[in-house]
């Protein structure tokens, strides 16, 4: 994380934006929170530690419906731990970031060309869902050096949703229609214009701003207005699945040592593909359950040992497959581990 803020220093000015180090990781969520507030587009960067400090603006923000992008460039732990190696230990943090329940979305890259174009969808999804939105990386890609192809100005520019002024008849917070049933997410309120709530409460709040007692109903638009949207949220990639017996469900980093394994694997013969996870959360449950519906066995290569996705899967298969997990820490998965794996489960 401190590669990014050593970068933005120098390239934001350069582009008419600002770029400001605070004295903590207290400080500097919540300066993100007050430029998001003002209609400016903001972010941060840190890992483990720094996101144990920051949980409980998060869930603000959350519960405020305050757009901002949060890189999480995820090291060893617990504490300090080796500030350079990886562990992918922050995975379960940011889904139950700070009190409260609601929903977030983390987006998980599996080199430097994803780590720039997933940034923009980043903050084209907090734009749009008006939630905390992460990018997920760790120590070994936060250092990598590959090649990347950076459109010109324009071309970034038309993929890029622009922050605009709500117009005056529209709500200030999302809610649902009592008619459609649908969840409304109305554009963000910026401080200073005309449109602004009288105030922005901790508390659940009605759509206009007012404090809200159904705390049940407000907590549910908090996870609707995500989960109805999962089709379009959950990016996904599909390798080698058509005649697959055997799936491996990674994201990030792991599944670049899997991608060589299924190749090796394929070459003896052996039916593997690969589900690959790019919107980590929210979990794309029955996209998951499609893909696994006949299959005879599920590996999940992680940078954990808690098996984050494995539980997940677990949890959406109700452990009617068999699923092996292969935790590291510290360390990355060689593609000879997983293929020996993969031979295990066809003896």
């Amino acid at each position: 994380s401190t590669e990014v803020i050593e970068h933005l220093a120098k390239r934001l000015p350069e582009v008419g934006g600002c770029c400001m180090q605070m004295e903590d990781e207290l400080a500097s969520i919540n300066a993100v929170i007050g430029a998001s507030l003002v209609g400016v587009k903001a972010m941060t960067a840190t890992s483990g530690p720094g996101i144990s400090l920051m949980t409980e603006t998060i869930s603000m923000a959350a519960n405020l419906e305050i757009p901002f992008v949060f890189a999480d460039v995820m090291r060893n732990g617990p504490g300090t731990g080796f500030v350079t190696e990886p562990h992918h230990n922050d995975l379960g943090l940011i889904r139950f970031a700070g009190n409260g329940e609601f929903q977030v979305i983390a987006l998980a890259p599996m080199n430097c060309q994803e780590l720039f174009d997933l940034t923009i969808t980043a903050f084209n999804f907090a734009e749009t869902y008006r939630c905390p939105v992460f990018i997920i990386s760790d120590a070994y890609l936060g250092h990598l050096h590959e090649s990347v192809n950076i459109p010109s100005k324009e071309a970034i520019l038309k993929k890029v949703i622009v922050r605009e002024l709500p117009s005056e008849n529209t709500m200030k917070f999302s809610y649902k229609d009592v008619n459609t049933g649908e969840y409304i997410i109305p554009k963000s309120p910026i401080l200073g214009t005309d449109h602004c709530p009288l105030m922005f409460l901790h508390q659940p709040h009605r759509p206009e701003g007012m404090v809200y007692r159904k705390s049940l109903e407000f907590t549910e638009m908090l996870f609707e207005k995500i989960l109805t949207n999962i089709d379009e949220l959950s990016l996904t990639e599909e390798y080698e699945l058509d005649d697959a017996e055997i799936v491996i469900i990674s994201y990030g980093l792991p599944v670049r040592a899997s991608y060589r394994a299924v190749d090796f694997a394929r070459k003896e013969g052996i039916k593997v593909g690969i589900f690959r996870l790019i919107t980590v959360w929210p979990f794309p449950d029955e996209k998951v359950k499609e893909i696994v519906k006949d299959v005879k066995a599920i590996i999940v290569p992680e940078l954990n040992y808690t098996g984050v996705i494995a539980e997940q899967v677990e949890r959406v298969t109700q452990l009617e497959i068999p699923i092996i997990r292969i935790p590291k820490v510290c360390e990355l998965h060689h593609p000879d581990e997983i293929l020996k794996v993969i031979k295990e489960v066809v003896k």
